[in-house]
């Protein structure tokens, strides 16, 4: 099997079917052992019933006892012999298959590396997590094609052959019968494809839901809104489980035909070879051995049918996995140098202008129309952005994530100890690149979304001193007295161990700690009482002092303290200043911010 750090090849993305192709000729060693070994223990499993012909002729006859002896004993070393293939055939399937298992694997990680944040951009969280749980599953499984399937087209052709020395009506029969099974489970398999890509991408939906849920299950409960949502999901569970019902429905009828096809193929050639038998026309022994080798085929036939379930299924996997491999990162075509001093960050689609050295707040109703600012100023999204004059898309990625961090509100916090899940991205550069990065934020200064470390990316640990600044700046030294073993007490994934507003406050510290030259925050203090906001408010001015800092928020105590304030209006600049000079100034900001009833329209 695919070794953990084996390269595991380049993905043929052209379709479900090239990738299935793909996960083959990657072991092909390994893949024509399996076919090899299925064809040879179906094809032995075919030889007993010319063996019990044998002995029933030539051995069932008075005198001729050591006859009978010998074709006993060649019957049971066959059996012995293909025992062993047999389970030889089964282990080289199950690396076949848990290669291919494997090697998904290690291609959907490297392209969630490769994509970073970028990646829940293209795909939901949903769509994600039912690749990783079960599309995987299904394309390794669906590798069983490559030995019982060529197995029985093989066997299929041999017992072919040998029936025509016997009889060309038998033959003829046994030839059209699979085709006639074919035809009739064909219609089916490809029903059932279809059905099964509804149940997929309705799957997907639903999985995101979950975690959206789960996410901002407090959230929801303050607001009173959870019923709501909770109604919505079982809304959505009962319509998957519609869809499972009718994607049940499909298979159970491919797997019934499965079964019941070749029971019904072997019975009518069974009495076309008793009534040849009847009449003479074929020896007794030669009808045993017709029955068995149609009872062979009855394994085939239901291989052939299961083949093309396992196939229908495992394309449709295939494709959901294709889609997320041809998701490509921003091409990074940079050239020039970035400023070498602190210089404008300049959003000509907006008006945007964050100044070095100061502490600049984005206010917007809506907080997607900041986000969108934020995506921009940071490179995440195609834009016209500069930076001290030099586009911003002409500088070198990992020169810009070098120096530019964008710290989200929501990134994710991996389970570990505290002081790990605080520093980890600086102690281990290594594993910096990811889901938002092992430090949470959009940043590389560990590495680059695309893998690349910059020049000046962080070596070693941080001193304490400046861990403790970092946690006093974000009023999270609260968190860590309370915690039973203070920076070495475990946090679970996503910290659900903390309060909402602890996880941010730890998601600030890492940010901080990180001490960029630009540090665009998204909403950090949204979560967060009055009383601790406005200690972090305080205090993160003095902590990036000197240092150019983009906050969007729309609290007051955190606009009281910023050095500029600049107000969106669908998502162009209306106005700038200082948050007492716009309280004054701009109804629409006054409305929005100090939520004044009589103003609200102009907020809208």
């Amino acid at each position: 099997m695919i070794d953990a750090y084996e390269d595991p090849g380049t993905p043929d993305t052209r379709g479900g079917w090239s990738y299935l192709w793909w996960l083959v000729a990657r072991q092909r060693g390994r893949s024509l052992a399996g076919a090899l070994l299925a064809s040879v223990w179906l094809t032995l499993m075919a030889a007993t019933p010319y063996m019990m012909a044998r002995a029933v002729d030539d051995g069932l006859v008075p005198g001729r006892m050591a006859v009978l002896a010998g074709w006993t004993a060649a019957i049971f070393v066959l059996g012995a012999v293909n025992a062993w293939i047999s389970i030889m055939r089964h282990r080289t399937m199950t690396r076949v298959r848990m290669d291919a298992y494997f090697r998904t694997i290690k291609v959907l990680v490297g392209q969630t590396v490769r994509l970073g944040a970028e990646l829940s951009r293209r795909s939901d969280a949903g769509e994600v997590v039912t690749i990783g749980v079960g599309d995987v599953h299904t394309i390794a499984q669906a590798l069983t094609v490559v030995g019982p399937g060529v197995g029985a087209i093989v066997v299929y052709a041999v017992v072919a052959g040998v029936l025509l020395t016997i009889s060309p009506l038998l033959t003829g029969v046994v030839l059209l019968g699979v085709p006639v099974v074919a035809l009739v489970a064909g219609p089916l398999a490809r029903r059932l494809q279809g059905r099964e890509t509804e149940y997929r991408e309705r799957q997907s939906v639903l999985t995101a839901r979950i975690g959206d849920l789960a996410g901002g299950l407090r959230v929801l409960n303050g607001l009173g809104g959870k019923g709501l949502f909770a109604d919505a999901f079982r809304r959505d569970s009962q319509h998957l489980r519609a869809q499972g019902y009718r994607v049940g429905a499909v298979a159970s009828w491919v797997q019934a035909l499965g079964m019941g096809l070749p029971t019904v193929f072997l019975a009518v050639v069974t009495w076309i070879a008793a009534r040849m038998a009847a009449r003479g026309d074929i020896t007794v022994g030669q009808l045993v051995s017709v029955y068995g080798y149609v009872a062979v085929l009855v394994g085939p036939v239901a291989f052939f049918l299961d083949m093309g379930y396992q196939l229908s299924r495992g394309v449709v996997a295939a494709r959901r996995v294709v889609r997320l491999l041809r998701h490509e990162p921003q091409p990074d075509e940079g050239t020039r140098r970035p400023p070498a001093d602190p210089a404008v960050l300049h959003d000509p689609e907006s008006g945007v202008r964050v100044r070095p050295g100061r502490l600049t707040a984005l206010v917007s109703a809506g907080p997607a129309e900041a986000g969108a600012v934020v995506d921009r100023l940071g490179r995440y999204t195609r834009s016209d952005v500069t930076w001290g004059g030099v586009r911003l898309d002409a500088v070198p990625l990992p020169e810009v994530r070098a120096r530019i961090l964008v710290a989200d509100n929501d990134a994710d916090l991996f389970a570990g100890t505290l002081i790990d899940v605080i520093t980890g991205a600086a102690n281990a550069p290594q594993r910096g690149a990811g889901l938002h990065q092992m430090c949470g934020c959009r940043r590389v200064g560990a590495t680059s979304h695309d893998g690349a470390a910059p020049a000046d990316a962080p070596r070693a640990s941080r001193p304490d001193a400046h861990l403790t600044r970092a946690l006093h700046a974000a009023a999270a030294d609260d968190i860590v007295r309370a915690l039973p073993h203070g920076l070495d007490s475990e946090l679970t994934a996503q910290a659900r161990n903390l309060s909402g507003g602890q996880r941010q406050r730890i998601r600030l510290v890492r940010a901080l700690l990180t001490d960029p030259e630009i540090l665009l925050a998204v909403e950090p203090t949204s979560a967060l009482d009055a009383h601790t906001e406005a200690l972090v408010a305080e205090r993160l001015r003095t902590a990036r002092h000197g240092r150019t800092t983009l906050l969007t928020t729309t609290s007051p105590l955190l606009l009281a303290h910023a050095d500029e304030v600049v107000f969106l209006v669908d998502g162009k600049v209306a106005a700038t200043g200082t948050h007492e000079g716009l309280l004054d100034q701009a109804p629409g900001y006054r409305a929005l911010v100090a939520r004044d009833t009589e103003d609200e329209e102009f907020a809208r």
